[in-house]
């Protein structure tokens, strides 16, 4: 009975936490709808920007200055919480991987995301460590710290590139972009109209406008896509443990009716037992 009890125990807890997996689940994917709407919207703005700046480059490629890096840093957007798999230490490995094969040196390191910087609180090429979003609505508060500490950055250091490692939902890798200097790869291009653009602004000015623009713009965009993965992987991680908890559970019923069929047939054995011996009196 003590045996058939404690199995009865274990399973009722595993279809407890099987039920707060399932709405974790569910959070989830609502999560990635709301996300999709506000992804789709931030692609567009990315986009536009980018035309623009090529169309304008086009025209004035002296406004771009020659690109000096002298100091490197890499912003790595990581999870606040678990359930995701090897999400943060995918981040991790691609960073060391990208140092050596670029022969980089002594990065500094900027790491959002409670579940990420807890594995980098030994290293001392970490500059900041940021809480990450849980939900679509604090994207807003992380990019503004984000921006602040690029901001100090920027005045400390004669010169700085940016470089974001993010997991992609549609490649379902880690992907390492470089984002500032910005407009590098739209050097060279060929105008796409007769006449150059009309601005009421020096050309240098406009470009300035225009970069903080687009950093804002796609570091949103980024923000958004890493979020997204971070869901769908949450969700699909989240399915699998359910199904291994419902064959659990299945498995200690299966167990617990056992052994409950052994008690019966040991009180049906008493009972004949009993009765013989009282035909025998």
């Amino acid at each position: 009975m003590t045996r058939r009890r404690e199995l009865q125990r274990r399973r009722h807890s595993i279809i407890e936490i099987g039920e707060i997996m399932n709405s974790m689940k569910t959070l989830a994917y609502m999560e990635t709808h709301k996300l999709d709407r506000f992804l789709n919207a931030q692609c567009a703005v990315v986009a536009q920007i980018e035309a623009v700046a090529e169309d304008f480059l086009a025209f004035f490629p002296g406004t771009l200055p020659e690109p000096d890096k002298s100091t490197s840093l890499f912003l790595l957007l990581g999870s606040e919480r678990g359930f995701c798999g090897d999400f943060n230490e995918s981040l991790l490995v691609n960073l060391e991987n990208y140092l050596r094969e670029n022969s980089i040196h002594n990065p500094q390191l900027m790491a959002v995301g409670r579940k990420l910087y807890v594995h980098m609180d030994n290293d001392p090429r970490l500059a900041v460590s940021l809480e990450g979003a849980d939900v679509v609505e604090e994207v807003e508060r992380v990019l503004n710290q984000i921006i602040i500490h690029l901001t100090e950055s920027q005045k400390n250091q004669h010169a700085l590139s940016l470089t974001v490692l993010y997991n992609d939902l549609d490649s379902e890798q880690v992907v390492i972009k470089e984002i500032f200097p910005p407009f590098e790869n739209l050097t060279g291009a060929r105008p796409r109209f007769t006449h150059p653009p009309l601005i009421h602004v020096s050309p240098m000015a406009l470009l300035a406008e225009l970069i903080d623009h687009y950093l804002f713009a796609i570091l949103h965009k980024i923000m958004y896509v890493s979020l997204m993965a971070e869901n769908v992987r949450r969700m699909r991680h989240l399915e699998g443990a359910v199904h291994h908890l419902d064959d659990k559970a299945a498995e200690l019923l299966s167990e617990s009716n056992a052994l409950r069929q052994e008690e019966i047939i040991e009180e049906i054995e008493v009972i004949l037992l009993s009765g013989a011996s009282y035909n025998e009196s």
